[in-house]
């Protein structure tokens, strides 16, 4: 089954849903991860609280695939992502 997320906080209610429907409980991933069952809560409460790299390996846990697809529905491509009037677009800040 596939999961349209927009926005970031979108992913907290899926890693949890996933998580339950793999039949893994918080403390058994937090094994699998080497972290505690309380740190796996705090991530499914703000998915925002792991980098890339962590989240893709908490989703090969859950043998989850992520994908990235282009939309194909118009305006909600580019165009959406004009700031609205009077905001400024800034440079990126810390390190890439």
């Amino acid at each position: 089954m596939d999961y349209l997320l927009q926005l970031p906080h979108q992913l907290a209610p899926q890693l949890k849903s996933l998580r339950k429907a793999a039949g893994m409980s918080q403390a058994r991933l937090a094994h699998l991860l080497g972290i505690s069952q309380a740190r796996v809560a705090v991530i499914e409460r703000d998915p925002l609280a792991v980098s890339v790299g962590q989240l893709a390996e908490i989703l090969r846990l859950l043998d989850v695939q992520l994908v990235l697809r282009a939309n194909d529905v118009p305006g909600s491509g580019r165009e959406a992502l004009e700031l609205p009037p009077g905001w400024q677009r800034r440079k990126p800040q810390g390190r890439w």
